[in-house]
């Protein structure tokens, strides 16, 4: 059986690398991708104490984040379609024109 604390070393690893996605790209797909990196690290951490504790309660949240993730995903990306067909770029540094 596999210890707990593989599953929390490798949570902490995906995460970290989400962080660093998040904070280095500029690209906003990019962005979104290191958030949902994230996200599944965290439901890594869920489930592996769910598991761990004999519960289900980590893994019925596990659902809600995914679905969460889901729809953060789909208007996201819809909004972001929606600029890029106005101006031909989706740097985050050059973004601009929400700003008020």
């Amino acid at each position: 059986m596999v210890p707990l604390s593989w599953y929390i070393i490798l949570s902490a690893v995906v995460f970290s690398i989400g962080v660093i996605g998040f904070l280095t790209r500029r690209n906003l797909i990019m962005t979104f991708m290191s958030i949902e990196l994230m996200l599944n690290a965290v439901n890594i951490s869920f489930v592996a104490f769910s598991h761990y504790l004999q519960s289900m309660k980590g893994q019925i949240m596990v659902f809600f984040i995914i679905a969460v993730a889901a729809a953060e995903a789909a208007i996201g990306l819809a909004i972001i379609i929606a600029y890029y067909k106005n101006n031909p770029t989706i740097k985050v540094d050059e973004i601009n024109l929400l700003k008020g």
